[in-house]
């Protein structure tokens, strides 16, 4: 793309996603951060992970955002007793006596995957190739999914029993991690005044499925600079114990730091943050933006940090 359609597709950009959050503030009340967040993920070709506790509306953020960009939305509630073939979908003898392919939820837009940590680590590997190659394998075929392709999946932080942790590997996929924290008391008292009428309103299609592989193409196009890029190569590296950038308090409490991936989620999320305000060009301010949602869930503590109460959330204030 020319530098003006990027510009003309960023002032596009920043008014279609304001009339975005619009719609979406009539069914959902408050949580601005985490709304931006999914917006930032879904436009940056990317998947999320919300953490919170019960009834925080993560599974109505989710489906309303579908219902304003106009997309196919399933739903999988995620169980120990889930099986891959659950997801992905199996194969049936119909009555020809000839073998049918019957796709699982996962052929669809956007899939929220609930409580994913309730499920064993062999369903929850079935997302993996999704969530990376955007396709899947069953019967010895490879059939893509459709585009847009969105993970969104969401785990209890408090209800620890009967849960299986989530791999290194399986984190990773996700551009993103959210903490979906409790609302205000002005917002709660909102919600209660919303939820408790005759009627509930439904959000009205804003973007189409075009218009998001439009705006995905014109992210990818936003330049950054060397100065920006040599920050984040920098950053990344700050988390990693074994690296010369590496500070006396990465070496004493982290275990593991991040790896390449990060870096590319935190070029990407900071392109659409400034677009998202409007901007034709990423400085350093929309990297320390998206930092915590990139970080959060790709540096591992180790017993030491346990020990002394030292969080994730911390060390990146302190890296950037």
């Amino acid at each position: 793309m020319t530098d003006q359609e990027i510009i003309n597709g960023a002032e596009q950009f920043s008014g279609r996603i304001k009339a975005l959050k619009q719609e979406l503030g009539k069914v959902i009340v408050g949580q601005e951060e985490v709304v931006d967040a999914l917006i930032n993920g879904l436009f940056s070709h990317g998947h999320i992970l919300m953490i919170g506790v019960p009834g925080l509306a993560k599974t109505l953020l989710v489906k309303s955002l579908a219902q304003c960009l106009d997309l196919d939305f399933n739903r999988v509630q995620f169980t120990p007793d889930l099986m891959p073939s659950d997801i992905i979908g199996s194969e049936i003898i119909d009555e020809s006596r000839q073998f049918k392919f019957i796709p699982g939820p996962i052929f669809t837009n956007l899939l929220l995957a609930d409580e994913i940590n309730r499920t064993p680590p062999k369903t929850q590997s079935a997302l993996l190739e999704a969530m990376q190659e955007r396709q899947v394998t069953a019967a010895g075929q490879n059939r893509p999914l459709a585009d847009p392709f969105f993970v969104l999946a969401t785990q209890n932080p408090i209800e620890q029993e009967g849960t299986y942790p989530l791999p290194e590997a399986q984190l990773d996929r996700f551009m993103y991690q959210i903490w979906v924290d409790y609302p205000s008391f002005e917002q709660e008292l909102m919600v209660l005044k919303q939820t408790t009428g005759a009627v509930n309103y439904t959000p009205k299609p804003v973007l189409t499925a075009a218009d998001i592989r439009l705006f995905q193409r014109v992210v990818r196009d936003v330049p950054v600079t060397d100065a920006v890029f040599d920050y984040v190569v920098k950053l990344v590296h700050k988390t990693r114990p074994s690296s010369e950038l590496a500070d006396a308090e990465t070496k004493r409490y982290v275990a593991y730091g991040a790896g390449p991936r990060a870096g590319q989620n935190l070029i990407l999320g900071a392109k659409c943050h400034a677009l998202m305000r409007g901007k034709f060009s990423v400085d350093i301010e929309d990297v320390r933006a998206v930092a915590h949602w990139v970080l959060g869930h790709r540096v591992v503590l180790n017993f030491k940090a346990e020990a002394e109460g030292k969080t994730v959330k911390e060390l990146v204030n302190f890296w950037v």
